[in-house]
């Protein structure tokens, strides 16, 4: 919605409930259009857009699609970014793990994502590239072996690569650059940086480059070079702050191997101090059951006082291991708003996506960037305001720190 150092600047609508398309339509009629008169700017109003893959079967099918781009550009709107990680439901019924699936290794899955490369490529200004944020892969506690971790990966690049050669066609036939936005997320096969360097390097750049230059009788260097153009990171700064990998590590770890940062997600996870004091500890988990609610998974890790870190699938198991001797610190993938930094004795990974934006104004590693704290619905009562004010405040406080 802003433009920033030739950037786009937008939050992500998944906040809205909706998994049809005539849904999605009416959340932003109801929601979208006001954000953007609470911004007071002429500017056109960058959407970072989720759909299903039922709405988005319904756009194509339905002829749907250029009835809402004309709507866009009538509302002087347009799209930049999609969302493709969640498949199916994701409001009003337990997601929990479901949310990777169908994982990478299945043709539901490439196909909805081929889906969103069509829906894009008409939705996306002629001089804009356009991303699409997916998941990592699949869910690592689906396995119980190292080899079938190994064979989920494989599985998946060659879906990954079949989508790269779709995008190489569009590129072609439109003149529009696309590009696949993996997304790292804690218990996801790819989780960690190191863990995304590693599926790029060993699965991605080789399968591709001796696909690409069979199929599209590429040389090895324009295989290489269109597999980085068209796969590349999604950063999530709440899903790295929960794994504590500092900012300024990540995005140079990705400079060192030339791996692209195709859509910055701005959100905070919530975390805190773990008390040496029982009574302080008593307080503490009484504040983060809470928000121990049954529609996410709310992966947690503890941070051991002497080093080292304890992983947990979701928060309510880690509370019942925390120990003042042994822990130090707690955070969990609870995307709260990135405006507050403190809720009574609990904080947020606020600093870290500080952080992030000073290194993004001193040198702007992706084009674009998106508010996504989808958790509005599930949020304690004392958190929460009217939604579209949230989404104001955040792009706003986004927006501050970007000019200060």
């Amino acid at each position: 919605m802003r433009i920033i150092n030739n950037s786009h600047l937008s939050y992500c609508t998944n906040i809205h409930s909706g998994e049809t398309f005539k849904e999605v339509w009416n959340q932003l009629k109801e929601h979208t259009t006001i954000v953007y008169k609470k911004i007071e700017t002429n500017t056109p109003f960058g959407i970072g857009l989720r759909l299903s893959a039922l709405a988005a079967k319904e756009v194509l099918e339905n002829n749907q699609l250029f009835d809402f781009k004309d709507w866009l550009f009538e509302h002087n709107m347009y799209v930049f970014t999609l969302n493709g990680f969640p498949y199916g439901g994701f409001h009003h019924t337990t997601v929990k793990d479901k949310v990777h699936h169908p994982d990478w290794q299945t043709r539901e899955r490439m196909e909805y994502t081929k889906n969103l490369c069509d829906i894009l490529s008409v939705l996306l200004p002629e001089t804009v590239e356009g991303g699409i944020s997916t998941s990592p892969l699949s869910y690592k506690y689906w396995y119980t072996k190292v080899s079938e971790i190994e064979e989920v990966k494989h599985k998946s690049c060659i879906q990954l690569l079949e989508v790269v050669r779709y995008m190489i066609k569009i590129k072609e036939q439109t003149g529009k650059l696309l590009h696949l936005d993996i997304e790292p997320e804690p218990d996801g096969v790819i989780e960690t940086s190191d863990e995304w360097i590693d599926f790029f390097k060993k699965y991605l750049i080789p399968n591709g480059v001796t696909m690409l230059t069979k199929q599209l009788n590429m040389t090895s260097l324009e295989a290489e070079t269109a597999i980085r153009t068209h796969v590349q990171l999604c950063y999530d700064i709440c899903h790295f702050a929960v794994g504590y990998e500092d900012p300024e590590v990540v995005v140079g770890k990705m400079d060192q191997y030339g791996i692209n940062i195709g859509k910055m997600q701005i959100s905070s996870a919530l975390k805190v101090n773990i008390s040496k004091d029982e009574k302080q500890l008593a307080e503490i988990k009484n504040l983060l059951i809470n928000f121990d609610e049954p529609t996410y998974l709310h992966q947690t890790v503890l941070k051991k006082r002497e080093g080292g870190l304890q992983y947990y699938r979701d928060l309510k198991p880690a509370l019942k291991k925390i120990d003042i001797k042994y822990h130090k610190e707690l955070r969990t993938h609870f995307h709260v708003p990135v405006f507050t930094h403190n809720y009574s004795v609990l904080q947020s990974t606020q600093d870290d996506i500080i952080k992030t934006l000073n290194l993004w104004r001193k040198d702007p590693f992706t084009k674009h960037l998106e508010v996504e704290t989808y958790t509005w619905e599930v949020l304690p009562d004392e958190l929460k305001t009217d939604m579209d004010t949230l989404i104001f405040q955040e792009i706003e406080w986004v927006i501050q720190n970007l000019q200060s």
